[in-house]
């Protein structure tokens, strides 16, 4: 084929075009540090870091759910301490009132200082965890979950417990009708014994006047199993408060590192090697230059030129 003037212009200009294209590539991929800035530039490697960027969301996601079920069963477990400090308090204050020496205006002190702790215990089953749920709730309560009643106090929500929605089941509430209400009682096996009738029994009985010491003893004798039963109970819930946080802190190990790996990748798909690129750069700078003398040898080369 015959070679005309034209022909080489047009070359020229082609792969001047072409070096710029090239060179302006090279300044976009070292001014943003990526060497995959859109699906077309690699779509092997566009892929990998689209896959990665999702395992950091979701790891991020779960992170948040982490952090609330965490803070939950924080509230959960200090208030269950809290619970069991009452409970130990009125132990203490029903063994005192077995004192046979008592009359029954001593007695009624101490009944009115436990019915002060049962009242206290029911603000502590009571409490938010500040964002709105209720901390012994179970799978969802509009009010307060423990209501205090005619008939005593019951439970107003649904029973179980609401979990964080991350990859593992995390709670994000107690059961306050497991926990609170429905301890085994030892007098009467297979039946729930309730924290709050559990006082109330003890503080109706020292107020009962005219006792005689054996009446007054089994009482106090009563009273005391049915706290411990009923302590024992929020005893366990703490615990597997405990065994929750320590569930949150085994996942959030696993999380941190998956999501580790994932920007790891995410960073291997698509950011750029800055020696390589600095390299590439000055190449394409050369190849600019020349294509730019070509051109300019090339616009020379026209009959004209050559007749003046």
């Amino acid at each position: 084929m015959r070679v005309n003037s034209n022909i080489a212009f047009q070359t020229s200009v082609a792969q001047l075009q072409k070096r710029q294209a090239d060179l302006t590539r090279a300044q976009e991929q070292l001014t943003s540090g990526k060497r995959v800035d859109r699906p077309s530039d690699d779509p092997a490697a566009a892929a990998r870091a689209e896959r990665a960027l999702a395992t950091i969301t979701r790891s991020s996601a779960s992170q948040r759910a982490l952090d609330a079920s965490r803070n939950a069963m924080a509230l959960g477990e200090s208030a269950l301490g809290d619970a069991g400090e009452m409970l130990q308090q009125a132990r203490e204050l029903a063994i005192s009132a077995g004192n046979g020496s008592y009359t029954d205006a001593d007695r009624r002190t101490i009944a009115e200082a436990i019915r002060g702790l049962r009242n206290d215990l029911l603000a502590v089953a009571n409490r938010s965890d500040g964002a709105g749920r209720y901390l012994f709730g179970g799978q969802g309560s509009d009010g307060p979950p423990l209501v205090d009643g005619a008939s005593g106090v019951v439970f107003n929500g649904s029973t179980g417990e609401q979990l964080a929605s991350s990859g593992e089941a995390m709670p994000l509430s107690i059961d306050g009708n497991a926990a609170f209400l429905s301890a085994p009682d030892p007098a009467n096996p297979g039946q729930p014994l309730s924290v709050f009738a559990a006082l109330d029994t003890l503080v109706n009985s020292l107020l009962t006047p005219g006792q005689t010491s054996a009446q007054v003893a089994a009482s106090v004798s009563q009273g005391i199993g049915d706290i411990d039963a009923v302590s024992a109970n929020l005893g366990q819930w703490r615990a597997r408060a405990g065994e929750a946080l320590n569930r949150i802190d085994g996942i959030e190990s696993r999380l941190g590192q998956a999501k580790l790996d994932a920007q790891r990748d995410r960073s291997n798909a698509e950011d750029l090697d800055l020696i390589e690129a600095i390299s590439s750069f000055q190449n394409q700078q050369t190849g600019y230059d020349a294509a730019l003398k070509m051109f300019s040898t090339v616009q020379r080369m026209t009959l004209f030129d050559y007749l003046k």
